[in-house]
Formats: structure tokens, sequence, C-alpha cells
């Protein structure tokens, strides 16, 4: 079910019996046809025992299964919205950042401690990003959020990508992530997330990055 996008801030997606979309609750600003809401209750970010990770966390993000024939409209807070259309490969994104996606992904959410140890956990505790990264992976569309538009950065094997923490929003492929430190631990002492710490990315793949360092 590919989105199309109505403008910066808005997409629309087809919805066909049998089919089934997923939504961040809120996220519905219209719809045509026989379309029905329903809030997952079933952990749809990856089951029962992630929903238990991410609500400890504080990260849990409520989602809504969307079914019916018909066309929704999706929005959220005026952000900008961008479309990954996803073909056999995988996308990890934040929580808070997604939109709607296509109920044919599989889900699973990564615990960013197991990449990185302890800076794993710095990623979430000190630049806001959290301790939970949601995997989607399959044939399908994800639209995501993000402040200021978002651009594409390739990461090619060999060449990491470096990213600000609070710009980064999702990336795609055969990637690996760790937090590392642009400064010395004294250096760092006081200046909160800010410019001492940079997402290194690398591999084979793609990272989006929102034009902005500001939360959703």
């Amino acid at each position: 079910m590919p989105f199309h996008k109505i403008n910066g801030k808005m997409v629309e997606a087809p919805i066909q019996p049998g089919q089934r979309m997923f939504s961040q609750r809120g996220a519905m600003l219209g719809y045509r046809g026989e379309v029905s809401f329903t809030p997952n209750l079933t952990g749809g970010q990856g089951g029962v025992m992630s929903m238990i990770g991410r609500r400890v966390a504080g990260e849990d993000t409520p989602l809504m299964t969307v079914e019916g024939r018909g066309t929704v409209l999706f929005g959220h807070g005026g952000h900008h919205v961008h479309v990954v259309d996803l073909v056999g490969d995988t996308l990890c994104v934040e929580a808070d950042r997604l939109l709607a996606f296509d109920g044919t992904l599989q889900q699973s959410t990564l615990f960013m401690g197991s990449q990185g140890g302890v800076m794993g956990i710095v990623r979430g505790q000190v630049t806001g990003q959290g301790l939970f990264t949601t995997r989607l992976s399959g044939h399908g569309s994800v639209a995501v959020m993000a402040h200021g538009g978002v651009f594409e950065l390739p990461i090619t094997p060999g060449r990491p990508v470096h990213v600000d923490p609070q710009a980064y929003v999702a990336h795609r492929g055969e990637v690996t992530n760790r937090l590392s430190s642009a400064l010395g631990w004294r250096d760092m002492i006081g200046r909160g997330s800010g410019e001492a710490f940079q997402l290194e990315l690398s591999g084979q793949g793609t990272v989006y990055v929102q034009a902005s360092e500001e939360k959703l």
C-alpha cells in the first residue's frame, strides 16, 4: 500500500479489504470509504515483550490498526513527512518518528545498548533518542516525520557517516551504528548533549537526517 504525498506534511494511503496499516494515534486527518481505526493493544512495535520494554523505559508510542476499504489522510503536528519504500530491506526508525506504515512489514525492537554497550545506553539517556529503535523489514511503505524536512546520506563500506544524534531520523540497509564522543570526557562536563557526541553509521545503506536538532 504505497503512500501518496499530498504535500510536504500530509500523505494519503489506500486501504483494501484483507490488508491493514498501522499509524500513530492522532495521525488520521481524514478518510473516505468504510475504514475502521482500532487501538493496537498487542505490541504492534515488535510484540508484547517489546511493548513492555518500551513502556518501562517510557518510550511506548501507541498505535492504531487501520482496516477496511477507502483512502486515509495522515499527518501529525504539522511535521514534515518523508516516505520510504522498502523492497525487502530493513528500516530502523525512532518510534516517535513513525507516522504510518504498511501492516505487511515485519516488526521488531532493537535495544540500542546491544550496539555499542554502555555508549548505546548513553545514546538514549544523554542524546534524547531513547533506548529502543523500531525495526521494520520486508516489502512496503513507511511514512516518517521530521522537523524541517529530511535529506538522505548514502553509507558505503569503508566510508562511515557521522551525524548529530538529535538530527537522526532513521536508517536503512545493513548498517551498524554506535555513539562516539567528539570530545574528551573533561570537555563534555556541563555541555549536555549537543556536539559532544556523534552517531557513527557504517556498512551499506542510507541514513535519513532532519534539518533540525529539535525533538518531535
